[in-house]
C-alpha cells in the first residue's frame, strides 16, 4: 500500500495540513513541526504527490518546451540545458515536437490540456504567431531564438541576427575575400532572413561581390551538401557564409568532393559553434551563438513570468563572436 499524507501525520503526531505545509515551498511551518514531519516521512518512505499538490495550488509546475529541428545536433545542447535548468528549479519540462506542425491553435490547445504554468517556444523557424497565440490564451510565453523587434509584444531572448550577418561580411573583408556567397538556412526562418539582410547590406558597403544567394531546405548536413552544388556552379566564389554549422559541414564536404581544397580554394564560415565544428575533419571557423546564456536567461524569465504574468514584454539579446579555426584564410595583415 502506498504511504499517504495521513500516515505521516499520524506518525508525526501533527495535523495533515501541517504535513502539507511542510512539503509546500514557502509555506509557514515551525522548525519543530518540520523536523517531526520529515523524520516520519523518511521512516515511512513517503513522497508527496505532485498531482495532489498541483490540485491544491492550481500550479502544475509544468513548462511547455515547444521546438523543432530535432535532427540538428545543436538542439541536443538546447534540450539538455533547458531540461536541466528547469529541473533544478523543481519544474518539469513538457516537450512538444513541432516538426511538420503549422497550426498554433493545435499546440496551444494541447498544452492547455496539461495546464502548463508557462511555455518556452525555442525556435526561429516559426512565425511570431505561435508565441502570440499562447499569450492570447493567457499562458506566460517566452520566444527563445525569436526575432528581435523593438516593438515586440511577447518576451524574446536571443541574438541580433542582422548584426551577426554583418559580422560575417566583415569577417570576409578582413581576410581579403572579394567574391563570396550566402548559403542560408530555411528561407522562411526569421533568423535566416535577418542574417541575410545584415550580410548583404554590409557586403555591399564593403565592396564585396555576392555571387550566389541560396538556401538549404532545413538545418541538416544533407541539405547543406545539396545546396552547395548551386554555389559550386559559380567558380568565382572564394568563400561561403553558411547559416548553420551542420549545413556548413555538408557544404564543405560537397566542395571537397568537387576537388576543392579548404581554405586554399574556397573558405567557409559557419554559425552556432556546435561541438562538431571543432573536430579536426572540419576545423570550422564559425560565429558562436551563446546558447547557454540564452537558455539560462529564458528559464529565469519564464519562472519570473509564472510568478508575475502581467510583466511587460522584455527583449534580451546576447552578443556573438567569431571563433577562428582553419576553414578561412588568415586575417590580412595591414
Amino acid at each position: 500500500m502506498a504511504v499517504t499524507l495521513k500516515d505521516v501525520a499520524e506518525l508525526a503526531g501533527v495535523s495533515r495540513s501541517a504535513v502539507s505545509r511542510t512539503f509546500t515551498v514557502g509555506a509557514s511551518v515551525s522548525a519543530r513541526t518540520r523536523e517531526k514531519v520529515e523524520k516520519a516521512a523518511k521512516s515511512l518512505g513517503y513522497q508527496p504527490s505532485l498531482i495532489a499538490r498541483s490540485l491544491a495550488t492550481s500550479r502544475t509546475k509544468l513548462i511547455g518546451l515547444v521546438a523543432n529541428n530535432f535532427q540538428n545536433p545543436a538542439f541536443l545542447d538546447v534540450f539538455d540545458l533547458f531540461t536541466s535548468e528547469l529541473q533544478k528549479r523543481e519544474l518539469r519540462p513538457l516537450l512538444v515536437n513541432l516538426s511538420g506542425e503549422t497550426s498554433p491553435k493545435k499546440i496551444v490547445d494541447l498544452l492547455r490540456q496539461y495546464s502548463v504554468d508557462g511555455v518556452i517556444v525555442a525556435t526561429s523557424t516559426l512565425p511570431t504567431s505561435f508565441a502570440t497565440a499562447f499569450q492570447a490564451a493567457g499562458v506566460p510565453v517566452i520566444h527563445t531564438f525569436g526575432k528581435f523587434q523593438a516593438n515586440a509584444n511577447v518576451h524574446v531572448v536571443g541574438i541580433d541576427n542582422i548584426h551577426c550577418g554583418a559580422m560575417a561580411a566583415r569577417t570576409f573583408a578582413e581576410r581579403s575575400y572579394q567574391t563570396v556567397a550566402l548559403l542560408g538556412g530555411p528561407e522562411s526562418a526569421t533568423s535566416t532572413q535577418d542574417r541575410a539582410t545584415g550580410f548583404l547590406n554590409l557586403a555591399t558597403e564593403l565592396g564585396l561581390k555576392v555571387a550566389k544567394v541560396c538556401y538549404a531546405d532545413n538545418y541538416t548536413y544533407q541539405s547543406g551538401r545539396e545546396a552547395m552544388r548551386e554555389v559550386l556552379d559559380d567558380a568565382r566564389v572564394e568563400a561561403v557564409f553558411c547559416g548553420d554549422d551542420l549545413i556548413c559541414m555538408g557544404a564543405m564536404d560537397a566542395a571537397r568532393a568537387a576537388g576543392k581544397s579548404i581554405p586554399e580554394d574556397i573558405g567557409f564560415l559557419g554559425f552556432n559553434d556546435i561541438a562538431m565544428a571543432g573536430w579536426d575533419a572540419y576545423s570550422l571557423t564559425t560565429i558562436r551563438q551563446p546558447i547557454r546564456d540564452i537558455i539560462m536567461s529564458s528559464v529565469e524569465l519564464v519562472v519570473g513570468m509564472v510568478e508575475n504574468p502581467g510583466r511587460s514584454p522584455e527583449i534580451r539579446l546576447f552578443p556573438c563572436s567569431v571563433v577562428d579555426r582553419g576553414s578561412l584564410r588568415p586575417i590580412a595583415k595591414s
